[in-house]
């Protein structure tokens, strides 16, 4: 289940972004957006990557649309707008799921732009029904899931969340030398220290 053509990834762009007091999936790290970077990491990867929009959905749908006209990735690239988005992450998730066509995926929110490739790459070989990312005994994002799961996940209450699914399975944790998978941006001190360590790892 490592091949790119059995691995597709979600991306959770339907929030309000309303602790970092911008719509920070267009916030830039050098010449690309949040979303672009985290993006960009499935390329060759992943055969196909799903976008979940929401709140501000024109300006998601108009960034993917830039993103695909580039011409700069293989994978295919997909936008869908979760209508129930004002209902929480979960109810993204199953949007998402929704669209998942191969016996695995990742998923990930779209703030995680400085996560490795490598770990992704890494998290692609890794088997069983969970597969996490761990750094310093910290799990982080993306995670590998299985088609069971996704199953779980579209017959869930609406209601439900994603860790109370994942509670019911076995992890499997892929130890990596990546705080990438530790660092979203929900406020702008967490955008400023992104900058920084992207800023730092292109030295």
């Amino acid at each position: 289940m490592n091949s790119k053509e059995q691995i597709e990834a979600i991306i959770l762009a339907a929030g309000y972004s309303s602790r970092a007091h911008d719509f920070k999936m267009t916030l830039k790290l050098g010449d690309l957006s949040v979303l672009e970077h985290t993006l960009s990491k499935f390329e060759r990867i992943c055969n196909r990557v799903i976008v979940v929009g929401g709140y501000q959905w024109e300006k998601i749908a108009e960034l993917v649309s830039q993103i695909q006209e580039s011409n700069k990735y293989s994978m295919e690239i997909k936008v869908v707008f979760n209508k129930n988005f004002d209902q929480g992450m979960f109810s993204s998730i199953q949007r998402g799921c929704r669209e998942v066509q191969e016996p695995a995926f990742f998923i990930t929110p779209g703030d995680y732009p400085v996560v490795n490739k490598q770990t992704i790459q890494k998290l692609a070989m890794g088997q069983g029904h969970v597969v996490k990312p761990s750094y310093q005994y910290k799990g982080g994002h993306p995670i590998k899931l299985s088609n069971e799961v996704k199953m779980k996940i579209l017959v869930a209450d609406a209601n439900s969340n994603l860790r109370q699914i994942l509670d019911t399975y076995e992890k499997h944790y892929v130890n990596v030398e990546d705080p990438g998978i530790l660092m979203d941006i929900d406020t702008l001190e967490d955008y400023k220290k992104v900058t920084k360590y992207f800023i730092k790892s292109l030295k």
